[in-house]
Protein backbone atom coordinates (compact mmCIF):
# COMPACT_ATOMS: atom_id res chain seq x y z
CA UNK A 1 0.00 0.00 0.00
CA UNK A 2 1.42 3.31 -1.65
CA UNK A 3 -0.06 5.35 1.79
CA UNK A 4 -2.73 4.90 4.27
CA UNK A 5 -6.51 4.70 3.79
CA UNK A 6 -8.16 7.82 4.88
CA UNK A 7 -11.76 6.94 7.04
CA UNK A 8 -13.41 10.23 7.07
CA UNK A 9 -15.86 10.37 10.12
CA UNK A 10 -17.62 12.87 12.45
CA UNK A 11 -15.93 13.92 15.37
CA UNK A 12 -18.59 12.89 18.00
CA UNK A 13 -17.23 10.12 20.37
CA UNK A 14 -19.33 7.99 19.30
CA UNK A 15 -18.53 8.24 15.85
CA UNK A 16 -15.07 8.08 16.53
CA UNK A 17 -15.82 4.67 17.94
CA UNK A 18 -17.27 3.42 14.93
CA UNK A 19 -14.45 4.59 12.68
CA UNK A 20 -11.87 3.07 14.80
CA UNK A 21 -14.13 -0.14 15.02
CA UNK A 22 -14.17 0.12 11.11
CA UNK A 23 -10.39 0.63 10.94
CA UNK A 24 -9.76 -2.10 13.15
CA UNK A 25 -11.74 -4.93 11.73
CA UNK A 26 -10.03 -3.98 7.91
CA UNK A 27 -6.39 -4.18 9.69
CA UNK A 28 -7.86 -7.55 10.63
CA UNK A 29 -9.43 -8.68 7.78
CA UNK A 30 -6.15 -7.86 5.59
CA UNK A 31 -3.59 -8.13 7.69
CA UNK A 32 -2.61 -4.74 7.61
CA UNK A 33 -0.46 -2.51 10.41
CA UNK A 34 -2.36 0.28 12.71
CA UNK A 35 -0.78 3.05 10.14
CA UNK A 36 -2.38 1.18 7.13
CA UNK A 37 -5.73 3.17 8.04
CA UNK A 38 -5.93 7.24 8.75
CA UNK A 39 -9.14 8.52 11.11
CA UNK A 40 -9.48 11.82 9.60
CA UNK A 41 -12.97 13.93 11.73
CA UNK A 42 -14.64 16.18 10.06
CA UNK A 43 -17.04 18.35 11.59
CA UNK A 44 -20.27 18.58 9.89
CA UNK A 45 -22.93 21.36 10.69
CA UNK A 46 -25.21 18.51 11.98
CA UNK A 47 -22.67 18.78 14.73
CA UNK A 48 -22.44 23.02 15.32
CA UNK A 49 -25.93 23.20 14.98
CA UNK A 50 -27.62 21.97 18.35
CA UNK A 51 -30.46 24.50 18.98
CA UNK A 52 -33.11 23.42 16.48
CA UNK A 53 -34.30 19.68 15.43
CA UNK A 54 -32.78 18.80 11.89
CA UNK A 55 -35.63 18.98 9.97
CA UNK A 56 -36.03 22.77 10.31
CA UNK A 57 -31.73 23.05 8.90
CA UNK A 58 -31.61 20.41 6.31
CA UNK A 59 -32.57 17.24 7.46
CA UNK A 60 -30.13 14.41 7.63
CA UNK A 61 -27.65 15.88 5.05
CA UNK A 62 -26.57 17.61 7.54
CA UNK A 63 -24.53 15.10 9.20
CA UNK A 64 -23.42 13.56 5.33
CA UNK A 65 -22.77 16.35 2.88
CA UNK A 66 -19.66 17.58 4.51
CA UNK A 67 -18.25 13.81 4.67
CA UNK A 68 -19.70 13.75 0.95
CA UNK A 69 -17.63 17.04 -0.52
CA UNK A 70 -14.12 15.54 1.19
CA UNK A 71 -15.07 12.23 -0.48
CA UNK A 72 -15.90 13.49 -4.05
CA UNK A 73 -13.41 16.08 -3.59
CA UNK A 74 -10.61 12.98 -2.89
CA UNK A 75 -9.54 14.13 0.49
CA UNK A 76 -10.73 10.63 1.95
CA UNK A 77 -10.70 7.33 0.45
CA UNK A 78 -14.05 6.13 2.40
CA UNK A 79 -16.37 7.49 4.94
CA UNK A 80 -18.00 6.01 8.06
CA UNK A 81 -21.62 7.12 9.22
CA UNK A 82 -24.22 5.79 11.65
CA UNK A 83 -27.19 4.09 8.94
CA UNK A 84 -29.71 5.89 10.65
CA UNK A 85 -28.17 9.16 9.88
CA UNK A 86 -27.81 8.60 6.00
CA UNK A 87 -30.38 10.08 3.74
CA UNK A 88 -32.24 7.52 1.20
CA UNK A 89 -31.13 9.15 -2.29
CA UNK A 90 -27.62 10.02 -2.27
CA UNK A 91 -25.31 11.13 -4.91
CA UNK A 92 -24.88 8.77 -7.66
CA UNK A 93 -21.11 8.66 -7.11
CA UNK A 94 -21.58 7.55 -3.65
CA UNK A 95 -22.14 3.88 -3.17
CA UNK A 96 -22.40 1.87 0.03
CA UNK A 97 -19.28 -0.51 -0.18
CA UNK A 98 -19.84 -2.62 3.31
CA UNK A 99 -21.87 -2.97 6.74
CA UNK A 100 -20.47 -4.77 9.96
CA UNK A 101 -22.26 -6.69 11.77
CA UNK A 102 -25.38 -4.88 13.03
CA UNK A 103 -25.39 -4.14 16.82
CA UNK A 104 -28.80 -4.04 19.53
CA UNK A 105 -31.39 -2.51 17.26
CA UNK A 106 -33.78 -1.53 20.54
CA UNK A 107 -34.15 2.35 22.10
CA UNK A 108 -33.51 2.77 25.56
CA UNK A 109 -35.46 4.71 27.73
CA UNK A 110 -33.78 6.76 30.72
CA UNK A 111 -35.50 8.20 33.28
CA UNK A 112 -38.10 5.47 34.04
CA UNK A 113 -38.52 2.12 34.04
CA UNK A 114 -41.37 2.10 31.11
CA UNK A 115 -43.34 4.55 29.31
CA UNK A 116 -46.25 3.57 31.22
CA UNK A 117 -44.23 4.21 34.52
CA UNK A 118 -43.71 7.81 33.34
CA UNK A 119 -45.15 10.68 35.42
CA UNK A 120 -48.13 12.66 34.83
CA UNK A 121 -47.70 15.05 32.08
CA UNK A 122 -43.59 14.10 31.91
CA UNK A 123 -41.05 15.96 29.75
CA UNK A 124 -39.50 13.64 27.68
CA UNK A 125 -36.65 15.13 25.25
CA UNK A 126 -35.66 14.46 21.97
CA UNK A 127 -34.81 15.43 18.36
CA UNK A 128 -36.46 12.48 16.77
CA UNK A 129 -39.93 12.75 15.05
CA UNK A 130 -40.72 8.80 15.16
CA UNK A 131 -39.31 8.38 18.64
CA UNK A 132 -41.65 11.56 19.19
CA UNK A 133 -44.58 10.31 17.70
CA UNK A 134 -44.08 6.88 19.37
CA UNK A 135 -43.87 8.27 23.03
CA UNK A 136 -47.11 10.68 22.31
CA UNK A 137 -48.91 7.17 21.12
CA UNK A 138 -48.24 6.06 24.35
CA UNK A 139 -48.46 8.34 26.85
CA UNK A 140 -50.73 11.40 25.06
CA UNK A 141 -50.09 13.52 28.15
CA UNK A 142 -46.38 13.75 27.56
CA UNK A 143 -44.79 16.87 26.55
CA UNK A 144 -41.87 16.50 23.81
CA UNK A 145 -38.47 18.81 24.63
CA UNK A 146 -35.99 19.02 21.71
CA UNK A 147 -33.07 17.21 22.64
CA UNK A 148 -29.71 17.49 20.58
CA UNK A 149 -26.09 16.94 21.09
CA UNK A 150 -23.97 13.54 21.13
CA UNK A 151 -24.90 11.12 24.10
CA UNK A 152 -22.92 12.97 26.65
CA UNK A 153 -24.74 16.06 26.32
CA UNK A 154 -27.88 14.85 26.09
CA UNK A 155 -27.41 12.93 29.50
CA UNK A 156 -26.08 15.79 31.07
CA UNK A 157 -29.37 17.64 30.09
CA UNK A 158 -31.31 14.94 31.55
CA UNK A 159 -29.22 15.06 34.70
CA UNK A 160 -29.79 18.70 35.04
CA UNK A 161 -33.60 18.37 35.28
CA UNK A 162 -34.13 19.62 31.16
CA UNK A 163 -36.39 16.49 30.81
CA UNK A 164 -37.65 14.07 33.30
CA UNK A 165 -36.69 11.32 30.38
CA UNK A 166 -35.31 11.07 27.24
CA UNK A 167 -34.17 8.07 24.54
CA UNK A 168 -31.26 6.70 23.09
CA UNK A 169 -30.47 3.67 20.89
CA UNK A 170 -28.93 1.30 22.99
CA UNK A 171 -26.42 0.59 20.00
CA UNK A 172 -24.65 3.93 20.42
CA UNK A 173 -24.81 3.56 24.50
CA UNK A 174 -23.62 -0.01 24.10
CA UNK A 175 -20.75 1.55 22.16
CA UNK A 176 -19.55 4.20 24.61
CA UNK A 177 -19.26 1.88 27.44
CA UNK A 178 -22.70 2.82 28.73
CA UNK A 179 -24.93 -0.18 27.99
CA UNK A 180 -26.38 0.00 32.17
CA UNK A 181 -28.28 2.63 31.29
CA UNK A 182 -31.67 3.18 30.25
CA UNK A 183 -34.26 0.24 29.78
CA UNK A 184 -34.23 -1.26 26.52
CA UNK A 185 -37.96 -1.49 25.31
CA UNK A 186 -39.06 -4.32 23.47
CA UNK A 187 -41.71 -2.85 21.68
CA UNK A 188 -41.10 0.05 19.86
CA UNK A 189 -39.87 -0.78 16.60
CA UNK A 190 -36.91 1.55 16.09
CA UNK A 191 -35.79 3.75 13.01
CA UNK A 192 -34.89 2.23 9.60
CA UNK A 193 -31.26 1.12 9.58
CA UNK A 194 -30.32 1.83 13.54
CA UNK A 195 -27.61 -0.22 15.12
CA UNK A 196 -26.04 -0.31 11.53
CA UNK A 197 -22.75 1.27 10.89
CA UNK A 198 -21.96 1.94 6.51
CA UNK A 199 -18.74 2.73 4.80
CA UNK A 200 -19.36 4.55 1.65
CA UNK A 201 -17.14 5.44 -0.70
CA UNK A 202 -16.51 6.60 -4.57
CA UNK A 203 -18.77 4.34 -7.17
CA UNK A 204 -15.29 4.51 -9.45
CA UNK A 205 -12.91 3.82 -6.71
CA UNK A 206 -12.95 0.02 -7.34
CA UNK A 207 -9.73 -0.58 -5.42
CA UNK A 208 -11.76 0.87 -2.58
CA UNK A 209 -14.38 -1.08 -2.69
CA UNK A 210 -13.14 -4.43 -3.13
CA UNK A 211 -11.52 -3.50 0.27
CA UNK A 212 -13.88 -2.85 1.59
CA UNK A 213 -15.91 -5.33 0.61
CA UNK A 214 -14.04 -8.18 2.49
CA UNK A 215 -15.73 -6.92 6.14
CA UNK A 216 -19.52 -7.00 4.95
CA UNK A 217 -21.72 -8.46 6.69
CA UNK A 218 -24.56 -9.82 4.31
CA UNK A 219 -27.63 -10.31 6.95
CA UNK A 220 -27.03 -6.60 7.72
CA UNK A 221 -26.83 -5.02 4.42
CA UNK A 222 -29.82 -7.63 3.36
CA UNK A 223 -31.55 -5.91 6.11
CA UNK A 224 -30.65 -2.36 6.70
CA UNK A 225 -31.20 -2.06 2.30
CA UNK A 226 -34.75 -3.31 2.94
CA UNK A 227 -35.26 -0.92 5.75
CA UNK A 228 -34.14 2.04 3.36
CA UNK A 229 -36.02 0.15 0.31
CA UNK A 230 -39.13 1.36 2.58
CA UNK A 231 -38.31 4.67 3.17
CA UNK A 232 -37.66 5.39 -0.14
CA UNK A 233 -40.94 4.02 -0.99
CA UNK A 234 -43.02 5.74 1.31
CA UNK A 235 -40.94 9.67 0.51
CA UNK A 236 -40.53 10.01 3.88
CA UNK A 237 -38.54 12.64 5.16
CA UNK A 238 -37.02 13.82 8.40
CA UNK A 239 -40.64 15.28 9.24
CA UNK A 240 -42.08 11.48 8.58
CA UNK A 241 -41.88 9.08 11.99
CA UNK A 242 -41.57 5.91 10.41
CA UNK A 243 -40.42 2.65 12.60
CA UNK A 244 -38.92 -0.29 10.40
CA UNK A 245 -36.92 -3.38 11.50
CA UNK A 246 -35.99 -6.44 8.71
CA UNK A 247 -34.68 -9.72 10.12
CA UNK A 248 -33.23 -12.61 8.31
CA UNK A 249 -35.44 -15.61 8.48
CA UNK A 250 -33.33 -18.33 7.03
CA UNK A 251 -33.50 -17.25 2.78
CA UNK A 252 -36.08 -14.63 3.31
CA UNK A 253 -36.33 -11.23 5.45
CA UNK A 254 -39.28 -10.67 7.94
CA UNK A 255 -39.72 -6.60 7.04
CA UNK A 256 -42.21 -5.09 10.24
CA UNK A 257 -42.82 -1.38 9.71
CA UNK A 258 -45.31 1.07 11.01
CA UNK A 259 -46.21 5.13 9.40
CA UNK A 260 -47.70 7.57 12.33
CA UNK A 261 -48.81 11.02 12.82
CA UNK A 262 -46.45 13.46 14.32
CA UNK A 263 -48.62 13.33 17.48
CA UNK A 264 -49.11 9.68 17.40
CA UNK A 265 -53.13 9.44 16.84
CA UNK A 266 -52.99 7.95 13.49
CA UNK A 267 -50.82 4.89 13.50
CA UNK A 268 -50.72 2.11 10.39
CA UNK A 269 -48.40 -1.13 11.16
CA UNK A 270 -47.95 -3.72 9.09
CA UNK A 271 -45.14 -6.62 8.11
CA UNK A 272 -43.93 -8.74 4.96
CA UNK A 273 -41.93 -11.76 4.36
CA UNK A 274 -39.88 -12.19 1.65
CA UNK A 275 -36.72 -13.08 -0.59
CA UNK A 276 -33.42 -11.89 0.22
CA UNK A 277 -33.18 -9.54 -3.00
CA UNK A 278 -36.46 -9.18 -3.90
CA UNK A 279 -36.08 -5.22 -4.28
CA UNK A 280 -39.87 -4.63 -4.84
CA UNK A 281 -40.77 -6.06 -1.58
CA UNK A 282 -40.59 -3.01 0.30
CA UNK A 283 -41.86 -0.89 -1.80
CA UNK A 284 -45.26 -3.12 -2.14
CA UNK A 285 -45.37 -2.83 2.17
CA UNK A 286 -45.10 1.15 2.17
CA UNK A 287 -47.97 1.33 -0.74
CA UNK A 288 -49.65 -1.01 1.73
CA UNK A 289 -49.40 1.14 4.74
CA UNK A 290 -50.20 4.23 2.65
CA UNK A 291 -53.23 2.47 0.55
CA UNK A 292 -54.83 1.96 4.74
CA UNK A 293 -53.53 5.55 6.04
CA UNK A 294 -56.09 8.00 6.61
CA UNK A 295 -55.38 11.18 3.99
CA UNK A 296 -53.85 13.53 6.95
CA UNK A 297 -51.66 10.55 8.07
CA UNK A 298 -50.82 9.83 3.89
CA UNK A 299 -50.17 13.43 3.83
CA UNK A 300 -46.67 13.21 5.81
CA UNK A 301 -45.17 11.17 3.04
CA UNK A 302 -44.43 12.44 -0.58
CA UNK A 303 -44.77 8.86 -2.27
Amino acid sequence: MARPLRLGTRGSPLALWQAEMVADALRAAHGWPTYAVEIVPIRTTGDKVQDRALAEIGGKALWTKELDRALLDHEIDFAVHSMKDVETIRPPEIVIAAMPPRADTRDRLIGADSLAALPANARVGTSSPRRAAQVRRARPDARILLFRGNVDTRLRKLAEGEADATLLAAAGLDRLGRGDIGVALDDLLPAPAQGAVGIEARAGDLETLALLAAIDHDPTSACVLAERALLFALGADCHSPVAALARVDGTHIQLRAEILSEDGTLCEAGESRFAIGDDTAPAALARDLLGRAAPALRALFAA
